[in-house]
């Protein structure tokens, strides 16, 4: 067999057609576990070559087995798929989304281009199949041809449209290859043309411009393994070969490998320089694996990804991670010798180990926890910059109260976090070249705009705190909130509250209401589906749609330090409170002693005192801003 490395393009440069096998399985790739990490992957290198990154390593992104047949010479040549299909099938899909959005944009000339990379031109002995660069299994053939034919979005959409059943509360799916071209078309819309709130990378350059850049990662940037079977191979030991389920080496592995090798190579001695800096790593702490994202990842994996991220400025997907780390080393140089590189990981190692097991009293401490309460780890990097950096304990505390503003803040106004990444590794970039100061990162993030960055005003915060269901926030983020006002009841300080156990929360107005709770006027509220049937306009199913959304809010929540049962919970506002006030000795709760009726009203008056507190506790970006005019005129 002969196995080489190609550009992902150069498979469907040549007048060749690549055939599954009719017992090959039909195509399953998905979204989650395929689609989205191959577009991450393409992503990437579309950024780089927009960026400028003349030093960017290329992508390799699988292999695949072809075995050539006999055709006649009128015949386009042919190769069989042995191994691979779903990946070259999904290829094809992705130049046809491609194409198609290049046309849309009036790029006419690169779709036409890609146009050459989907399909066989020139004389073809039966053009119905030889047309095509792929040719899938049979029960795949009339989407996959309708895909790579349409033409447009819109005609395709026009040929496999949205399908209702009746009752049903989802649409029928459509064919998945469908799926997954209407999938690639949308990454390409928000990434080149993005929206009112998030504009995409590049604007300084035309579309075009753009488009062609990307075009040209495709064909230099991305590459796959072809290994082509020769006479006598037999293709099913192969395939069972590169199929098999060995122990894969992981990153980490990978690195210490290439660090004490080129050590070796280097005359330096491996055994001391193991005992003094690495052999923390291989303490069980960094084998223990974690969730971030999608993947579960050993903490030794995660370290080195946030440490290379944080050094290089840019995200590095974990299975990257030794390619970037040797292109770092070999291209960049950063250290003047193997000890010095050893040195650095060896510190940061143990700084993100102090954010992962923060210890009271530590620097880290308040924004570690903060951060795993909030379930946020793309600050890392920032915080491996914060922690090498000379920085004062005020200032440490003065950056660790902007940080849990402008997070907390967007939390509650329920902002997404998809392009937190891109935040923080700008927020190291530019706080390494202008100093890491609470002074700088305010700065920065009041500059921010759109809703995945934007840092929330008090008038968005008060209108999520008191309107949004804040108890879809999740335990741990309710806790952390509610724990730090409730200090503010106590004495007014602004330092979290750590609990010995972790408390639960309680709705005051319990979420089963309806059979103690009467509404204003005496009646009884409406279940689900009566509320539904209810005629517009209709006054008591208004007045439960309220309650129902307002018994969500942060003015019906609080903390007790031991639970109520399900039969306390629910019972009437007089014979609960008492009940409630004996599991807690909270301040937070402690002016519920006086409340009498506890209704909307109720709710919306401690919703609003609990906000004000709030909004001293977590500052908006104008109110940080004059504070530090005014630190700078004292000065």
């Amino acid at each position: 067999m002969d196995a080489n490395a190609v550009s992902l393009l150069a498979i469907f440069e040549r007048k060749m057609r690549a055939e599954i096998p009719l017992f090959q399985r039909q195509y399953v790739w998905s979204q989650e576990q395929q689609w989205e990490p191959l577009w991450e992957d393409i992503s990437r290198k579309f950024m780089e070559s927009i960026e400028g990154r003349q030093d960017a390593p290329v992508h390799f992104l699988g292999a695949m087995v072809l075995d050539q047949k006999q055709t006649p010479v009128t015949h386009v040549e042919k190769r069989q798929v042995i191994d691979g299909q779903q990946r070259l099938t999904t290829f094809q899909l992705f130049l046809a989304a491609f194409r198609d959005f290049c046309r849309e944009n009036e790029c006419i000339e690169l779709a036409m281009e890609c146009e050459g990379f989907t399909e066989n031109k020139g004389m073809l002995a039966d053009p119905a199949v030889d047309r095509f660069k792929v040719w899938p299994t049979l029960v795949d053939r009339e989407q996959f041809a309708n895909v790579l034919l349409s033409g447009s979005r819109a005609e395709l959409e026009r040929r496999h449209p949205i399908v209702w059943r009746k009752y049903a509360r989802k649409p029928e799916p459509r064919p998945r290859m469908v799926q997954a071209y209407l999938f690639f078309h949308d990454q390409l819309r928000e990434f080149f043309i993005g929206s009112a709130e998030e504009p995409p990378i590049g604007t300084d350059f035309p579309l075009s411009t753009r488009l062609l850049d990307c075009f040209q990662a495709l064909k230099n940037l991305l590459r796959v393994v072809t290994i082509d079977l020769q006479q006598g191979d037999d293709a099913q030991v192969i395939f069972e070969t590169l199929n098999a389920r060995g122990e894969p080496l992981l990153p980490a592995d990978l690195l210490r490998n290439y660090i004490f090798l080129r050590a070796a190579r280097a005359g330096h001695d491996q055994e001391n320089l193991y005992h003094t800096y690495w052999q923390p790593f291989d303490d069980e702490f960094w084998r223990v694996e974690v969730k971030q994202g999608r993947l579960i990842r050993p903490r030794s994996d995660l370290f080195m990804q946030h440490f290379l991220a944080s050094q290089l400025e840019e995200d590095i997907p974990v299975k990257h991670l030794f390619v970037e780390y040797r292109n770092w080393i070999e291209r960049r140089r950063p250290f003047q010798n193997v000890e010095e590189e050893l040195q650095t990981l060896a510190r940061h190692g143990r700084n993100f180990r102090r954010i992962l097991e923060p210890t009271p009293g530590d620097t880290v401490y308040h924004l570690a926890v903060f951060l795993e309460a909030f379930d946020i780890r793309t600050a890392y990097p920032l915080l491996l910059l914060m922690m090498d950096s000379d920085i004062s304990p005020m200032e440490w505390g003065a950056i660790t109260e902007v940080l849990e503003s402008y997070l907390l803040r967007r939390s509650v106004c329920g902002y997404n976090t998809k392009n937190y990444n891109r935040v923080f590794l700008q927020l190291t970039k530019n706080l390494r070249r202008n100093g890491v100061t609470s002074a700088s990162l305010i700065q920065q993030l009041a500059q921010q705009t759109g809703e995945s960055a934007v840092w929330p005003s008090d008038t968005a915060f008060r209108d999520a705190w008191m309107r949004h269901p804040a108890y879809d926030l999740g335990n741990a983020k309710l806790v952390h909130i509610l724990g730090r006002i409730n200090l503010s009841f106590a004495n007014g300080w602004n330092e979290p509250l750590v609990f010995q156990q972790q408390p639960s929360i309680e709705h005051l107005m319990p979420q089963k209401w309806i059979d103690n709770w009467p509404l204003w006027d005496g009646s009884q509220g409406m279940e689900f589906l009566e509320a539904l049937q209810a005629p517009d306009g209709d006054a008591r199913a208004a007045a439960t749609e309220r309650r129902n959304r307002m018994v969500q809010t942060f003015g019906n929540l609080t903390i007790l330090m031991q639970g109520l049962n399900s039969s306390q919970s629910n019972l009437g506002w007089m014979e609960k409170r008492p009940v409630m006030m004996a599991n807690s000795l909270l301040p937070i709760n402690q002016g519920l002693n006086a409340v009498q009726e506890w209704d909307e009203d109720a709710i919306e008056t401690r919703g609003a005192d609990l906000y004000m507190r709030a909004a001293r506790i977590w500052s908006d970006p104008a109110t940080f801003a004059a504070r530090l005019r005014g630190a700078q005129a004292a000065e």
